[in-house]
């Protein structure tokens, strides 16, 4: 590489600024990157309030980039349509979930004690007696899963939680989201479907229930029965969901 250095501090040849300019400009793409994380952060929430008071149906894009103090143009720079702004929270409570389901099971398994015919994890001298109790892994772990669902949907909104469960069905799902047909990608469907191979070793399961289908079954009979009864009062609705749960225990038991 040939380069001659000439009055102005510049470079003949082959240009190579100097290694004080190289650091100055990625200090400047790094700024330039944390500024734009910070305005879709805005747009972001700005978006999330405005679809909570709303619904994301009714939210106008003028009124977010409004309350985001940027131009509407600029919404649609981070998000490109109001539906990417849904499946992003989604995604984010998806993962709030998983998280604390997968904690959930792994603290079950050990209050459960070991399945029929394994030894104990512990010394294998130890007296049955003193292992756990043996309480029903199945339904405490379908009974989780109620219970994260519906703090989920007090934590973000009745009508938006609808509108999430809903995007999956939608022509308007944006491809950041497994559609209908593909419940197999769903992070909470493949911890579900474990819970149910768990509950199978354990003998809690007919063994000719195929887990898939058995979380499919129950996971959108619940999406269902949340959509359907959220106007419902309290104890109502916690009935629904208790007949729910009972229905899909029995059909899946031994026989």
């Amino acid at each position: 590489m040939s380069l001659t250095v000439v009055n102005d501090g510049t470079y003949e040849g082959n240009i190579m600024p100097p290694v004080e300019d190289k650091i100055n400009g990625r200090a400047a793409v790094k700024g330039r990157d944390a500024q734009r994380q910070q305005t879709r952060q805005r747009v972001y929430s700005a978006a999330l309030a405005e679809f909570k008071r709303t619904g994301m149906a009714a939210a106008d894009v003028g009124d977010i980039a409004a309350a985001a103090g940027v131009a509407r143009g600029t919404f649609y720079f981070h998000f490109p349509t109001k539906e990417h702004v849904l499946a992003e929270l989604e995604r984010h409570e998806e993962a709030r979930l998983v998280a604390q389901l997968s904690k959930f099971l792994t603290e079950l398994e050990i209050r459960c004690g070991p399945a029929a015919g394994q030894p104990s994890a512990g010394n294998p001298a130890t007296d049955a007696a003193d292992r756990p109790s043996g309480q029903a892994f199945l339904p405490a772990a379908l009974g989780e899963v109620v219970r994260l669902l519906t703090a989920m949907e007090r934590r973000v909104g009745k009508t938006l939680f609808r509108e999430m469960l809903g995007l999956h069905f939608s022509s308007r799902r944006p491809e950041v989201l497994p559609g209908s047909d593909q419940w197999t990608e769903y992070p909470v469907m493949t911890v579900v479907v474990e819970a149910v191979e768990r509950a199978r070793e354990r003998g809690e399961v007919h063994p000719d229930a195929s887990a898939l289908p058995t979380a499919q079954l129950f996971m959108m009979g619940l999406y269902a029965m949340l959509i359907a009864s959220h106007e419902y009062p309290k104890a109502a609705r916690a009935e629904i969901l208790d007949n729910f749960m009972a229905t899909v225990l029995r059909g899946v038991a031994p026989r």
